[in-house]
């Protein structure tokens, strides 16, 4: 089994050429790539006062969806499993 002659070497012109033969990303990427840094911001809201507030917290751990809603981020497993890893750190 060979794994190759090694890396290759490519300066900033060729890589730039390189790149620009790829298709432009999707536009629900380009949204998703946007819309990430409100995201974390908000899930890391929810975590903070989850922390501080207990009632709150049981809220959250009970219904994270309903949690995420209302933050206004998209309530899928992802962000509701990165809510209870969170929480479990407490």
């Amino acid at each position: 089994m060979s794994t190759g002659d090694g890396v290759t070497s490519y300066n900033e012109e060729q890589l730039g050429e390189l790149l620009s033969v790829l298709p432009p990303a999707p536009d629900a990427w380009v949204q998703a790539a946007k819309e990430l840094p409100l995201a974390l911001k908000r899930l890391e809201e929810i975590v903070e006062r989850a922390k501080a507030d207990e009632s709150y917290r049981r809220h959250v751990v009970a219904d994270p969806e309903t949690a995420l809603e209302q933050a206004e981020v998209v309530a899928h497993a992802q962000n509701v499993e990165i809510i209870r890893r969170r929480l479990d750190d407490k």
